[in-house]
């Protein structure tokens, strides 16, 4: 499953919304544009979904749905989306790399895509936006792209070995979801810029320390959940000058103190879950009002903080720690306070 739906559902609108903004069969569209569009079709297998796309067809930029095709002003072919193509079994379309006005790639939803990202996309100079998921891409995560993205989507496939160190030097990335798939390796630090950053790297076999710029300001979201990732991303990630909204670290091997952890007051999910955290739950969090909330398994005792925004927290928040005591579990014991005594 993909490992932030809502989130990636929001980037999918915003995309919709700009591709709808360009004009479409109001302008003739660019031969050399159409030509491969015709030439992506036929190293598609012609599927049926496809069957809008004809040579007597002149204007490709009045091709019907379900893909889409959006074009400039000029006719240039600036947005491609295709999604469900269903019973198709192809690699990816090397002519894709001949629409050199791309400025928006969506693939979505098609199983039957397969294979490596072809070298050709080098060749999409102006591409700021590309968004692959649900598809059987496989090989490594390209280190070819545009130094224009802003967004790079290539999600719940089969991309396999490390993130490359080139995606550090696309200067305008602030949006990455590499989720879903077989990556190793470590996390290269510095991969997205600019503000409002959102960094998905969720079902990989990611190991090594969390970067310590994942803790910068203008992080929004972090969902590194289910790897291996190991450390003390506390001092840096958390804190109440930070304006994180949603941190997802569950099912590591992340290992910290969190009695002193001063938790951001803008967070708004919080998943620490399946690790191997201790100490006791820290006060801080009466403080922060999080529509997410869940530490169970891990290794926290002690009495959990009541008040303010605790109460909104039920048992299954806490469940499976070494010996967390009171609401909403049972009470504390004089062992348990003894226990936990520093």
């Amino acid at each position: 499953m993909p490992a932030d739906l809502p989130l990636r559902s929001l980037l999918l609108a915003l995309l919709c919304i700009a591709l709808l903004s360009a004009p479409r069969s109001t302008v003739a569209c660019n031969a050399d544009d159409r030509a491969a569009l015709l030439r992506i079709k036929s190293q598609l297998g012609d599927p049926v979904q496809l069957s809008s796309w004809l040579p007597s067809i002149a204007n490709c930029c009045a091709w019907d749905p379900p893909a889409a095709v959006f074009c400039s002003s000029s006719g240039r072919v600036t947005g491609l989306a295709l999604s469900s193509l269903a019973g198709l079994r192809a690699p990816v379309p090397p002519a894709l790399g001949e629409l050199t006005a791309l400025v928006i790639l969506q693939v979505q939803s098609v199983r039957g895509l397969s294979g490596p990202i072809p070298p050709s996309l080098a060749n999409l100079t102006r591409l700021e936006n590309l968004n692959i998921a649900g598809t059987s891409i496989s090989g490594p995560v390209p280190g070819f792209l545009s130094a224009s993205l802003r967004t790079l989507v290539i999600a719940d496939g089969k991309l396999a070995g490390p993130i490359p160190q080139s995606l550090t030097s696309l200067p305008d990335l602030r949006y990455l979801d590499l989720s879903g798939n077989m990556l190793t390796g470590s996390i290269p630090g510095g991969l997205l810029h600019g503000s409002f950053r959102f960094l998905i790297l969720a079902n990989n076999r990611l190991k090594g320390e969390i970067p310590s710029d994942c803790g910068d300001a203008d992080v929004d979201t972090i969902d590194l959940s289910r790897n291996g990732l190991s450390g003390d991303p506390s001092p840096f990630l958390f804190g109440t000058a930070k304006r994180v909204a949603k941190v997802d670290l569950s099912w590591n091997e992340l290992e910290f103190d969190m009695t002193e952890v001063r938790f951001p007051h803008h967070l708004r999910f919080l998943d620490l879950s399946h690790n191997r955290i201790n100490g006791s739950v820290a006060k801080s969090l009466r403080d922060v009002r999080l529509e997410h909330f869940d530490v169970s398994d891990n290794g926290l005792c002690g009495e959990i903080p009541k008040g303010r925004f605790m109460s909104a927290h039920g048992a299954e928040c806490y469940q499976r720690n070494r010996c967390l005591c009171g609401a909403p579990l049972p009470p504390c014991t004089a062992t348990v306070a003894i226990d936990h005594v520093p």
